[in-house]
């Protein structure tokens, strides 16, 4: 059985203060990522030190009531998806203030949560830029990691990406482009829906959806992206 640490929140900030750097926090600016308490740990560092704490649900809402970026990062680590409630996932949500923390939640937690896709179809309407980011980069992530979930649910997705394609807001149209490439991924008959969209996209009188459609083709265009959907579709045909 695997010993993990035992820390409180407060032993938690402690640590983290000590690892943190102005060459970390610098490098935080660079890629767009505004927080306004940061002590500049590195990902390895908080990788390795949510991997020693194990699950804590508790410490969870606690490191997250500290509101530094580093400590809410850990939360995504710690927190038990199964105890993480709908409200909760509201209230976490609503307290996001950068790309980095919102895509880390949703693909480290909140995917693994029984209530995805009741937040990606409450979230997508949202008012509130990282909110309506995470709608999409919870999207991004369920399709990137749920195995089980059939194609039909996904391709009904993609009508709330073309609506939230016309989003001229960088942070929501980038997670639009990244929910529309994962989900083509999926398999043939996605990419196939997904190719479409981003097409129909493509020529757009609207710029940002125009800017979506684009960059989701490139991607997708790639042979890297088209190995990996020939590849699952070949598993699929195995296993049917």
């Amino acid at each position: 059985m695997t010993q993990h640490l035992t820390m409180t929140a407060p032993e938690v900030l402690t640590w983290l203060e000590r690892r943190g750097t102005k060459r970390n926090r610098d490098g935080m600016a660079r890629y767009a990522i505004v927080a306004p308490r940061a002590y500049g740990v590195s990902v390895g560092d908080l990788l390795s030190l949510g991997k020693q704490l194990g699950t804590d649900h508790a410490l969870a809402q606690a490191l997250w009531k500290t509101g530094w970026y580093e400590a809410r990062m850990l939360s995504a680590s710690v927190a038990d998806p199964a105890r993480l409630t709908p409200a909760q996932m509201d209230k976490w949500t609503r307290d996001f203030d950068n790309w980095a923390i919102c895509d880390h939640l949703c693909f480290n937690l909140y995917d693994r949560t029984p209530h995805a896709w009741k937040k990606i179809d409450q979230w997508c309407g949202s008012k509130e830029e990282f909110v309506k980011r995470a709608a999409f980069a919870l999207l991004a992530s369920v399709a990137l990691h749920d195995k089980s979930t059939p194609d039909a649910p996904f391709r009904k997705a993609l009508r709330l990406i073309e609506r939230a394609a016309h989003d001229e807001r960088n942070f929501v149209k980038k997670g639009v482009s990244w929910a529309l490439r994962s989900v083509g991924e999926r398999s043939q008959s996605l990419y196939d829906a997904a190719l479409v969209s981003a097409r129909r996209l493509a020529e757009s009188p609207d710029a940002s959806a125009r800017w979506v459609g684009k960059d989701a083709l490139r991607q997708m265009s790639t042979p890297a992206v088209r190995k990996r959907v020939a590849a699952r579709a070949a598993r699929r045909k195995t296993t049917n």
